[in-house]
């Protein structure tokens, strides 16, 4: 097993490489607690949300996968309404030290949200009528998007935060790099 030096690192640089794939990642009070936005993806009933999702990284981070869960409200069969809970393989079962946390952003959401899995449910009512009522389903998605997954709805939404919260995307990506993170 790698020392903790190594794993630290290890959490260190994919970090580093999330923040400078462009996405806007806020701190939350450590390193291994933090919020990323996510846009929804192209082509799909989510494609004009924006959601937050907080990642938090287990000491044993990359051995062990990184717990995720949408902050604000979406409408999805494997995400859970009230808790933003992921049902997704990938990341609670299929983990290697291979993956990093790009993967989840730029691959393994985007393919949840544009393939839904309605046979292993978090949310059953909308896997039921995703399997039943195609159009009804993606009505339903776009409502939320508009309620609960909008810039405006972020700003407004009253979402618990830590006085220590940063912006690690409002730094150039020389400024990042000399920090220690």
């Amino acid at each position: 097993m790698a020392s903790p030096s190594a794993g630290k690192r290890r959490m260190d640089n994919d970090i580093m490489k999330l923040i400078e794939s462009k996405h806007e990642v806020i701190i939350l009070g450590g390193l291994n607690e933090f919020q990323v936005k996510f846009f929804g993806p192209r082509e799909t009933p989510y494609e004009k949300g924006v959601w937050k999702v907080r990642v938090h990284l287990p000491d044993t981070y990359p051995f062990k996968s990184p717990s995720i869960g949408f902050v604000n409200k979406i409408y999805h069969p494997n995400i859970d309404e009230s808790s933003g809970a992921v049902c997704l393989d990938v990341i609670n079962q299929a983990w290697t030290a291979l993956y990093d946390l790009s993967n989840i952003f730029e691959c393994f959401l985007p393919q949840l949200l544009t393939y839904p899995n309605p046979t292993d449910p978090l949310n059953r009512h909308a896997a039921s009528l995703y399997l039943r009522e195609r159009d009804k389903y993606d009505s339903k998605v776009i409502e939320y998007v508009q309620r609960y997954a909008t810039e405006e709805a972020l700003r407004t939404a009253h979402i618990e935060s830590s006085d220590s919260e940063s912006s690690m995307s409002d730094y150039s990506e020389d400024e990042a790099r000399d920090m220690d993170i």
